[in-house]
């Protein structure tokens, strides 16, 4: 029988570790989308109620999962036709540690998938590298040795930074904007190469239909590449703030980072995400987080997957506008006032 999006019944099955957060929710309804069922393999499947609209009803279900216990990770699985494993941290806190998450918990979620027989697709980061700076690179790294080990026909995604609306990037700079006299920046020369999330989720539901191939690092950035202190300056004009950029020398930089890692660690979450900079983070701004020229070289890009990127400045300025300072209604407000 032919799989369609309204006989879901008969469709594979998906299981997305992961499957709740940014990227998640952008990858289940791309699934959704090509007909797929998806279940969300999360640690709260209380928290993942968004998820449902996103295809038909049933079409997408969360599950219990952490990877921290294999046995959670093997029963997620049960049935499936393929994984995805997009889980990640940014930030160690409690039991959440970049090891036990994106190295250990990698390792068991590629495991469970070769002992199931089924093909894997993995999410790591531009920027995984065993001799990284930074625990989260070395962590990411391991993470991939793992599955490559386990599943040798793994399909690994590196996103350089993700964005779009409700992202933990652009997002956060435009609420800095909003609040602060000054924008502070350590290491305001590293440079990025931002990818629209909608980009990777469409990279990852054609490693599902069988259109990537296995075996391989694929490292997904966007069409143009901007310093920090540039994304910066973009945040500032699309939100409308005037505010004098800080370039903060390293010294300053490792100071601020061991002072707000210290206050987050210790106000027992009250104090603002949005002003912590841990250690590890800065050590992560010592290296550039763009697509590498072997990979272009070897067609290991969006590109290369007949893809075109999306450029920052088409989706950005949309969601930026509600830290303006009177919302995403001031040009209309300020027209009507010119008018009157």
């Amino acid at each position: 029988m032919t799989m369609q999006a309204s006989g879901w019944p008969q469709a594979k099955l998906i299981t997305v570790f992961g499957g709740s957060g940014f990227l998640g929710r952008h990858v289940a309804q791309v699934l959704a989308r090509r007909g797929y069922r998806v279940r969300a393999a999360v640690r709260r499947p209380d928290l993942a109620y968004h998820l449902q609209p996103l295809g038909t009803v049933g079409q997408i279900n969360a599950v219990q999962a952490n990877l921290r216990f294999p046995e959670s990770i093997s029963a997620a699985l049960e049935r499936s036709d393929a994984a995805i494993n997009l889980v990640g941290i940014l930030q160690e806190g409690g039991k959440q540690r970049f090891d036990a998450v994106q190295a250990e918990g990698a390792g068991l979620v590629a495991q469970a998938a070769r002992d199931a027989g089924i093909p894997l697709v993995h999410v790591s980061a531009i920027g995984a590298d065993p001799d990284s700076p930074a625990l989260y690179g070395r962590s990411k790294a391991e993470g991939e040795r793992r599955v490559r080990e386990a599943c040798p026909d793994a399909v690994v995604f590196r996103p350089s930074i993700v964005f779009g609306p409700g992202d933990g990037f652009f997002n956060r700079f435009g609420g800095l904007a909003r609040a602060l006299p000054v924008m502070p920046i350590a290491a305001a020369q590293t440079r990025f190469q931002p990818v629209w999330v909608m980009d990777v989720a469409e990279a990852i539901g054609r490693a599902i239909d069988g259109d990537v191939p296995g075996g391989r690092v694929y490292e997904l950035g966007g069409p143009e590449i901007y310093t920090f202190r540039e994304i910066v300056e973009i945040v500032l004009r699309y939100t409308e703030r005037e505010r004098p950029i800080l370039a903060m020398p390293d010294g300053l930089a490792r100071l601020q980072a061991t002072v707000t890692e210290t206050l987050d660690r210790f106000s027992f979450g009250l104090f603002p995400k949005s002003l912590v900079l841990t250690r590890d983070q800065l050590a992560m701004l010592a290296t550039d987080n763009v697509v590498s020229e072997a990979a272009k070289a070897e067609g290991r890009t969006l590109e290369g997957l007949g893809i075109t990127p999306t450029a920052v400045e088409a989706i950005v300025p949309a969601y930026l506008r509600r830290f303006r300072k009177l919302g995403q209604f001031e040009k209309r407000r300020l027209e009507e006032d010119e008018a009157a």
